[in-house]
């Protein structure tokens, strides 16, 4: 492979400091002012995408779009818009860019136009959103409803847990959403506190027979149904995300509260699909559809720039270059904002708000012996308004500044020129002892996304978009299966089995003897 051949020869001695001694205009090459807006212009973004500061020069960034062409990657990206199966191991479409196809050209799967059955959940969920938000809709006492619950897990929980907290400005006063993947000790006294009179339940499960989220879904009835009593209450408090109409009625809940989605929306993408209900119910329905407008601007984006000025995939080849060459095992996302193969594939993706992340594992990626790719993302205004802006400035302040020490790094002689310079320490041997401590390589690679304004609903829904992007990439060039989740349903179908082994009488031989040891282990005790 060319790329292969170029790192052995050059590209693992590249230095990002020489490159930009050497060429005063690479910020200008190497970043991106992607100007988004929506379909009908009331909303926009621009984000500022600076991979400058990463270890490409002009061969390697050439090298890096050969390979995303010779993996044929805009042939994949096409057969993903346009509904071919391509999750192969479920023959199912990937079709979560039809959940926010606001410009509504038709998109088939099968032959069959999704969108209307789309917009009709749409309509829907604005419906529904609306009346909650704006008291129409009743509990069985008359009372309006203020506390929300939605009890899902995985993609049910994880979306909506991350979009109403990054949106928590355009939530309405007096109204709360609880997200609740499971109905824990620690989860039970937050629902203790909320009134049974003036509560709503969101049971989010596609088949409405996932385990978890039933058990979970099962014990909120009773613990509701403790004060109402009557079961037809469970109708005005309780609503099901599902595609199960039997499952749902036979739960109780009125099957016109029912909220469609499909097999082609993987639970990792759900929070554009109805598994949204609670954002739309958190932040109004208008700014739910502005989420949706933004990843749709994305996905235009993504579709159809060249792959030179494309940045999902831009950003997903730099990632393949540090996890295929360099040998980097993670990637750290970093926002100053508060609120089968024989290589390897999927980095490990962590992080932390930044300014807690400094105190708590930067001097890792400054120091430690393994290469950690960072993005870091900020916005260029606030949401928080205390203290004039001040605090933002700080925010940012440390935003522009740890990319720069992580590429310029510090030497031994810097270090040691600084410790003199202090006066603390005059005795050389000291010097010279503290000085490596003091010292860091540099030349670690980090991409900057900054937010024009304010990390609005659109921006928000750009920004997902651009991620979800950026992995699809990395996966067409892995000729990885980014949808499959084979290992996590086999994990399912075991527990199925040993739920009912833990209910039988007697010891269990039937898995391997650890297995064994350990679930005879918890009968035994949980006798």
């Amino acid at each position: 492979m060319q790329l292969q051949a170029y790192y052995n020869a050059a590209g693992k001695d590249i230095d990002m400091r020489q490159l930009f001694k050497e060429d005063s205009g690479r910020f200008s090459k190497y970043s991106n002012a992607l100007k988004l807006s929506s379909l009908d212009g009331k909303h926009s973004t621009e984000l500022l995408i600076d991979y400058s500061k990463n270890c490409i020069d002009d061969k390697t960034f050439e090298l890096l779009l050969s390979l995303a062409r010779e993996a044929k990657l805009e042939e994949y990206r096409e057969k993903m818009f346009t509904g071919e199966h391509i999750n192969v191991t479920e023959d199912r479409a990937v079709l979560h860019v039809a959940l926010r196809n606001v410009g509504n050209a038709p998109i088939y799967e099968s032959g069959k136009d999704v969108m209307p059955d789309v917009n009709a959940v749409l309509d829907h969920m604005k419906e529904f959103s609306e009346e909650i938000r704006s008291g129409a809709w009743k509990g069985y006492t008359g009372e309006r409803i203020t506390d929300v619950v939605n009890v899902g897990i995985g993609g049910s929980d994880l979306g909506p847990v991350m979009v109403t907290d990054a949106l928590k400005k355009y939530s309405q006063a007096g109204l709360n959403v609880h997200l609740s993947a499971t109905l824990t000790a620690r989860t039970w006294p937050r629902l203790s506190r909320i009134s049974t009179l003036q509560d709503l339940f969101i049971i989010a499960s596609k088949t409405f027979t996932t385990q978890e989220t039933l058990t979970n879904a099962q014990s909120a009835k009773e613990w509701f149904l403790a004060t109402a009593k009557d079961e037809s209450h469970v109708a005005k408090h309780f609503v099901a995300l599902s595609t199960n109409s039997e499952g749902v009625a036979a739960f109780g809940i009125d099957t016109k509260n029912m909220f469609q989605f499909w097999d082609w929306v993987g639970g990792r993408y759900s929070l554009w699909s109805a598994i949204g209900l609670s954002i739309a119910i958190f932040i109004g329905f208008d700014n739910f559809h502005a989420l949706l407008e933004g990843g749709h601007a994305m996905d235009r984006h993504f579709r159809t720039a060249p792959l030179e000025e494309n940045m999902p995939v831009i950003l997903g080849l730099v990632g393949i270059l540090y996890n295929n060459f360099y040998g980097a095992e993670t990637q750290a996302l970093l926002p100053y904002d508060h609120r089968e193969v024989n290589y390897q594939t999927g980095p490990i993706i962590w992080g932390e708000p930044g300014t807690n992340g400094q105190h708590a594992f930067y001097q890792l990626i400054h120091q430690g012996t393994k290469l950690i790719p960072c993005d870091f993302i900020a916005p260029t205004h606030t949401l928080n308004p205390i203290g004039g802006g001040v605090h933002h400035d700080i925010l940012l302040s440390n935003f522009f500044a740890q990319p720069e020490a992580l590429m310029n790094g510090k030497s031994v002689e810097v270090a040691r020129a600084e410790i003199l310079k202090e006066g603390k320490l005059t005795s050389q041997s000291e010097i010279d002892a503290l000085a490596p401590h003091k010292s860091f390589k540099g030349n670690r690679p980090t991409n900057s996304i900054l937010v024009n304004k304010v990390i609005d609903p659109f921006a928000l829904g750009a920004l997902i978009a651009l991620y979800e992007h950026k992995i699809f990439t990395q996966g067409a060039i892995w000729s990885v299966n980014t949808f499959s989740q084979e290992g996590v349903e086999e994990g399912k179908r075991l527990a199925k089995a040993i739920l009912s082994e833990l209910k039988a009488q007697g010891r269990i031989e039937s898995h391997d003897s650890s297995t064994n040891g350990l679930i005879n282990y918890y009968k035994q005790n949980r006798a």
